[in-house]
């Protein structure tokens, strides 16, 4: 399971360094090779272990009705899947197509996200997490009943 959210740097060829904690669980379910697709819905970077990534792509071709928007979307997520491998240092080289589409610079944030790992610029994950909390609050505070997560926080 990846959860949390860590600061992390490019470097000058545009790796980054998956933090540590995942390493060790990312070469045991994927021998280290993962897959960086772009997110156009989001407007970020999501990164699978690979085994991850081809659970995905089975649950997109089941889909049965397929609509030219639905193909539209599966041809731009496949046109900008890449897989990688991350070296033994646990650095995963991001491809420059994919850094330009998010304005990936030096500073980033890698969201673990469950099954895989969501990358965003740094200034965008700012303003879309503090978009989003500021969003959250108002829809809360303008009903009387909690969101039902399946849980209790």
């Amino acid at each position: 399971m990846l959860l949390g959210k860590t600061n992390i740097t490019l470097d000058t060829k545009g790796r980054i360094s998956i933090p540590a904690r995942y390493r060790e669980q990312l070469v045991d379910a994927c021998d280290g090779k993962l897959v960086v697709v772009f997110n156009p819905m989001d407007g970020c970077l999501s990164i699978y272990p690979h085994g991850e990534w081809q659970k995905c792509m089975r649950k997109m071709d089941q889909v049965e009705n397929k609509t030219n928007e639905f193909r539209e979307l599966q041809r731009m997520i496949y046109a900008f899947a890449n897989e990688v491998d991350m070296d033994g240092s646990g650095r995963v080289l991001i491809p420059q197509e994919l850094r330009d589409y998010v304005s990936l610079q030096k500073n980033a944030v890698l969201i673990g996200h469950n099954d895989k790992f969501e990358l965003w610029s740094e200034e965008e994950w700012l303003r879309v997490s503090k978009e989003g909390v500021d969003k959250l609050l108002q829809s809360m505070r303008s009903k009387t009943d909690r969101p039902d997560l399946g849980f209790t926080m």
